[in-house]
């Protein structure tokens, strides 16, 4: 059973599925990401691996365009992470969900 299933949704209720999540990267000198720190953690960690990368260019007659460059990375605990390099604002993002 649903709780208020009629109640109104506010502004505050919504929110955006799977959005982007801010995370810190040291990249070489090819923009290869070499270790990452998400903002729960308090240092770096070593990517062990990158599995996986590809790029999307979408909406390119927009204001905003979409150009970005994504990698699927094993870290040193096996963890996987989806990240990407925004190549227009030259910032980095963990891609959840």
């Amino acid at each position: 059973m649903v709780a208020h299933s009629r109640a109104p949704l506010g502004a505050r209720a919504l929110r955006a599925l799977n959005a982007p999540v801010p995370i810190a990267v040291q990249a070489d000198a090819a923009g290869e990401p070499q270790a990452v720190r998400r903002s729960r953690w308090r240092a770096l960690r070593p990517v062990q691996a990158i599995q996986d990368y590809w790029r999307i260019d979408d909406e390119w007659w927009r204001e905003r365009p979409i150009a970005r460059l994504y990698y699927t990375i094993l870290l040193d605990d096996e963890a996987l992470l989806t990240i990407y390099h925004d190549l227009v604002t030259d910032a980095w993002f963990e891609q959840r969900g």
